[in-house]
């Protein structure tokens, strides 16, 4: 990005025009390859009184290398590289599977992750986790609106709901009777997170009494069989969407628990989730957030194989399954503007109540609940409200059976496919392995070893370049979005601007991006279909 374009960005956002009100609305320009596309986006501004409680926890850079405001008189768009590598390694976050013996009999290798907020503080969410009372892997993005408290909340719950959906009967009435008798519950999952991934211990007690009620639920359908993994997990969105509804509405034992209860209901978030057990990949997937995977061919060369819809106006499937929904006489009000009543990009979310409840629900509950201003919750009804629900949290379910040529899942928030389009991101990841192998010298090992020998080992690593690439794949994804140059080149100096870009003008030229990539074992998927 030359001087000149910097100099324009800057100009442009001190001469902006905005909207007085409740909200902001904000321009969103968003580079497509080499055309430009402007978007109409609401949001609202985040105030929090002092001693109210935000979910919104930051995750935001640090205040050394980001502005606050296009108004400060020492504006510059300059980082240096090592400022630049500070911002967007911030985030990440990988592991590798291991089981007991220290070997890798798990089909997933391993998985990293990274995040780069542009919203102040970020809304977008991630989980992953290992089931320890059931079978598999789970890995979850989750893109926040209007605040990111719905997001926090569906990333600390939703895979317990799904764990607990598949569990057998008789793990469900172990895990029942434990608690009844107030004795210690074996954990559910094994959660893989980043410092920053925070968890509400204030309302932690409540999650958990919830997910007993339905785990209760499970154990009075009486069914021996139990769920298929497509129904878990259809009925665990479904069932979480339905508590956060409720939770809103029941009494609750303090202001906090309220407000929060308040902010995660009236805010909303898309979802998708990964479930891989063994060679059995299931992705379920509620709004835009995107799953792909790239698949290596046999002559060598590289394919994408998306496993999600994005759940918009952009999607014939989900027009007609809303105007089956609706009376005929709505048809041409339930998308305006390319939105859900001219309000919402996705049209399937968790959340967002004011297009689930009638009018006089969200009135009974806003006109009952004190200042609720504070909480950026404002009763806002939109013309053509007339059959609701509009919205759902039920997901499409994609059910794919590993091959030894299906080598990672790329899980992302869709500030990531604003910008990369699915064959660039399966080019960038296969690339990403490719230099990786090359610059990795093979570790031949002298007896006996020692330090010595170890720490020259590391330095002919380091001279052959591997220390310039970046070591977590989901940070590569991220610098080529916001960096890359009509060419597909990162671009430094564009790179730097993206990067210092202040809060009040990040969102105009991009989105939160949350991005997991999730490596398969080639060896342990070749043994299945051996043993098969």
């Amino acid at each position: 990005m030359s001087r000149t374009v910097s100099s324009w960005i800057l100009s442009s956002a001190r001469s902006s025009i905005v909207l007085q009100g409740k909200g902001r609305w904000y321009s969103i320009c968003i580079p497509n390859r080499n055309k430009i596309k402007w978007k109409l986006v609401f949001s609202k501004t985040c105030p929090y009184p002092a001693g109210s409680c935000s979910l919104d926890s930051t995750f935001s850079l640090p205040k050394a290398f980001r502005h606050t405001s296009t108004e400060e008189e020492h504006f510059s768009f300059q980082l240096s590289p090592a400022q630049i590598n500070d911002i967007l390694r911030a985030g990440e976050l990988s592991h590798k599977t291991l089981d007991l013996k220290g070997k890798n009999a798990n089909s997933v290798l391993r998985f990293e992750s990274n995040q780069l907020a542009s919203n102040s503080p970020i809304e977008d969410r991630r989980s992953a986790a290992t089931c320890l009372q059931t079978a598999g892997m789970m890995f979850g993005v989750f893109d926040g609106h209007a605040g990111a408290a719905c997001a926090q909340a569906v990333s600390e719950r939703l895979l317990h709901y799904i764990a607990v959906s598949l569990m057998s009967r008789q793990r469900l009435e172990e895990i029942e009777l434990a608690v009844e008798a107030m004795k210690p519950v074996r954990p559910i999952l094994q959660w893989h997170r980043h410092p920053s991934d925070v968890e509400y211990q204030e309302i932690t007690s409540q999650y958990f009494e919830n997910l007993r009620v339905y785990w209760q639920h499970l154990l009075d359908l009486d069914t021996e069989l139990g769920f298929s993994l497509e129904e878990a997990m259809i009925c665990a969105f479904k069932r979480l969407d339905s508590d956060i509804s409720l939770e809103v509405q029941a009494p609750q034992e303090s202001e906090l628990m309220r407000n929060i209860a308040l902010q995660v209901a009236f805010s909303g978030a898309t979802a998708c989730v990964a479930h891989i057990d063994g060679v059995h990949l299931h992705v379920a997937n509620t709004g835009d957030c995107r799953a792909v995977l790239g698949v290596r061919e046999e002559d060598g060369t590289w394919s994408t194989l998306p496993l999600t819809r994005d759940h918009n106006a952009y999607d014939e499937f989900e027009i007609r399954r809303l105007k089956r929904e609706h009376p005929r006489s709505e048809e041409k009000t339930l998308f305006v503007n390319d939105r859900l009543l001219g309000i919402l990009m996705p049209s399937r979310a968790f959340g967002d109540v004011q297009l689930k409840w009638s009018k006089e629900l969200q009135h009974s509950i806003l006109e009952n609940s004190c200042d609720v201003e504070a909480l950026n919750i404002y009763q806002y009804i939109p013309p053509n409200y007339h059959t609701p629900p509009y919205l759902t949290a039920e997901p499409e379910v994609t059910y794919h059976k590993l091959r030894s040529k299906d080598k990672f899942l790329v899980i992302a928030s869709d500030g990531l496919w604003e910008m990369l389009s699915n064959e660039k991101v399966v080019k960038l990841v296969a690339g990403h392995l490719t230099e990786l192998n090359v610059q990795k010298p093979p570790l031949t090992f002298k007896k006996p070893v020692n330090l010595g020998y170890m720490h020259n080992l590391l330095l002919q690593r380091k001279s052959k370049g591997l220390a310039s690439l970046d070591q977590n794949i989901a940070t590569h994804l991220i610098r080529h979005a916001i960096g890359s140059n009509e060419y597909g080149e990162v671009d430094p100096e564009k790179l730097a601007a993206m990067l210092a870009l202040p809060e009040d003008l990040a969102r105009m030229y991009r989105d939160d991006i949350t991005v997991t990539v999730v490596y398969f074992n080639s060896e342990t998927i070749e043994d299945y279909y051996r043993n098969h």
